[in-house]
């Protein structure tokens, strides 16, 4: 299956991001599930796994069917570069983790936004979710304070003992 994608590019980063799902702020997407009412999928945006890089291993903490909300701790991913919490970007009730990551994790950063998915809920997104437009803009400025951050010229003068 193609989604349709609106493409970004910025600095050392590119992506296309599918133009129907809604983006939270700490780069998850959520997409409905077609023909499940209420049901949606979550995953990592491509700026999120390029972060993370390839994952070896995730786990969930949140039973089955178990309320969840907006910010609550519900698993964690283990990747080469890092490991991290996984949140919530929903509200509603956990339908459970994507299977297919049991036997390959990488799949989270080779295929984000079809099977790369990590967990279900149904629910609805939070609030404050965005449209890939607001994601795009939201990940500019990311980007562009990374960038600054990165050749800030105060940043690369030494410290001193006693400053």
């Amino acid at each position: 299956m193609s989604l349709p994608t609106v493409r970004f590019k910025h600095a050392r980063f590119s992506a296309r991001f599918p133009e129907a799902y809604r983006y939270s702020l700490s780069h998850y997407w959520m997409a409905p599930v077609e023909g499940e009412s209420g049901l949606w999928r979550v995953g990592f945006t491509k700026f999120a796994t390029r972060m993370l890089g390839e994952l070896v291993d995730c786990q969930w903490k949140t039973a089955l069917q178990g309320a969840v909300e907006p910010g609550q701790i519900i698993g964690w991913v283990e990747g080469f570069k890092a490991a991290s919490d996984v949140y919530s970007v929903m509200q509603g009730q956990f339908a459970g983790g994507n299977e297919l990551l049991s036997a390959d994790a990488c799949i989270v950063r080779s295929d984000p936004y079809e099977t790369g998915w990590l967990y279900a809920v149904r629910g609805e997104p939070e609030e404050g979710h965005l449209d890939v437009h607001g994601y795009i803009a939201h990940l500019s400025r990311i980007i562009e304070r990374m960038a600054q951050e990165e050749h800030d010229p105060a940043s690369d003068l030494p410290v001193s003992e006693g400053d």
